[in-house]
């Protein structure tokens, strides 16, 4: 999360899962985006494979779901975003309708809008009502 903006920033969550992270600041200072979910356009079958899951919908709406279909691990870590031949960042040419809300799965920081997503989007991880 140190790292020069433009990164992966992979860790292992929980014993359970690997977790994808996007780094957004300047070497040294923290700073990165969870990705939570995607929309799969290539590469389904194969994603439903690495996820033993058949429902399109379900194959990448959640972060561990999303390492997890895409066999993204540890050693993805540090991967230029940019640079990359097995893991970088497309525009898309369509501009998206982002919406933003409270964070998903964890209690602090619920008075903030820290969750972006597009709107109406069937691959967005859901909202769950937090247990307190």
């Amino acid at each position: 999360m140190f790292g020069e903006a433009g990164h992966a920033y992979v860790y292992f969550s929980y014993g359970n899962h690997w977790l994808l992270n996007l780094t957004t600041e300047a070497e040294g200072q923290p700073g990165a985006v969870l990705v939570r979910a995607l929309e799969p356009v290539e590469g389904v079958e194969e994603m439903a494979r690495n996820r033993g899951v058949s429902e399109v919908a379900r194959l990448t709406n959640g972060p561990g779901k999303l390492t997890k279909a895409l066999s993204i691990d540890g050693s993805f870590n540090g991967e230029d975003l940019v640079k990359s031949k097995r893991l970088y960042v497309l525009d898309k040419e369509e501009p998206a309708r982002a919406r933003a809300s409270a964070r998903i799965g964890i209690s602090k920081g619920q008075e903030r809008q820290w969750r972006y997503f597009v709107e109406g989007n069937p691959f967005v991880s859901k909202m769950k009502a937090l247990r307190k």
